[in-house]
């Protein structure tokens, strides 16, 4: 089965890789967090309930399954990134269509969650970007409009109503993606969003690793990758390939094993493996 291969495959990397971790980068001192995101300039919108469970979107009011399931990555996630002194995590799959951007999004919802920790989610899938369109954003502009029209990002900013989370729209499509986020205007703006707030964990949701160049052009300015990977879609030779392209260019933390029997989720770590079985949200 495609579930048990992928298994293997992810184990058998771990146990090349392991070795290799031991000397991850460090990004200076996590600092204690205050409790409340102050940003002057920054939109307000309200997300209504039915387009939140119409998405499979966290709401932070209900506990289930399906919430359980992130709240357990998101205890991975932050012990992991807080050994390490990181902050900036970027978040991909191989292929398109398989679950990044919702783990994305109820990801950081779930960190935001936290009472002394806030959160930045970008949208740094400039070719399709879907963030707003996930969370019911009626406005299209974001970080193409920063990168290539020098619009100010203050004026881009959304704060969503979820919890301490803040989203930075990705704006219109762009044929020139990886340009976009390689450009010294992106890498300036990836470092003000890192050092900026030293409680702010910063996530972006990036390209499908194996369609497009951008998520290894864009590794130098993240601290950790996690991976999301579909059950009856991934192939292990895909899995395996993403693993080669990334290997030495950034940590991977961890892996989204997504979509299990269509209704599941489940967890695994590149450290240890927590693997569980849980019920989404219908």
């Amino acid at each position: 089965m495609i579930k048990d291969n992928l298994q293997s495959a992810m184990d058998r990397f771990k146990g090349r890789h392991n070795a290799g971790h031991s000397s991850l980068r460090s990004n200076g001192p996590h600092a204690a967090a205050s409790s409340a995101v102050i940003y002057s300039r920054t939109r307000s919108v309200v997300i209504p309930d039915e387009i939140l469970q119409r998405h499979r979107i966290l709401t932070g009011r209900n506990s289930n399954q399906f919430s359980n399931a992130y709240k357990i990555l998101r205890t991975q996630v932050i012990h992991r990134l807080r050994e390490n002194n990181w902050n900036v995590l970027g978040i991909t799959s191989p292929r398109d269509g398989e679950g990044k951007t919702l783990t994305a999004i109820n990801l950081a919802i779930a960190l935001a969650a936290e009472p002394t920790q806030t959160v930045l989610l970008v949208d740094a899938d400039l070719c399709a970007p879907r963030l707003h369109r996930e969370l019911g954003l009626e406005s299209d502009e974001g970080l193409t409009e920063f990168l290539l029209d020098s619009r100010p990002i203050e004026d881009l900013l959304v704060y969503p109503g979820l919890g301490r989370l803040i989203v930075l729209p990705g704006g219109r499509g762009t044929d020139h993606s990886a340009e976009a986020l390689t450009s010294p205007r992106m890498s300036a703006l990836a470092k003000e969003l890192k050092h900026r707030y030293a409680s702010r964990i910063v996530i972006f949701d990036l390209p499908p690793a194996l369609d497009r160049a951008d998520v290894l052009a864009f590794t130098p300015q993240l601290d950790a990758l996690l991976l999301v990977v579909e059950e009856g879609k991934t192939t292990e030779p895909e899995f395996l390939q993403i693993m080669q392209i990334l290997k030495g260019s950034v940590p991977i933390l961890g892996t989204v094993l997504n979509k299990i029997g269509r209704d599941h989720l489940s967890l695994s770590t590149m450290k240890r493996t927590n693997t569980g079985n849980v019920k989404e949200r219908g």
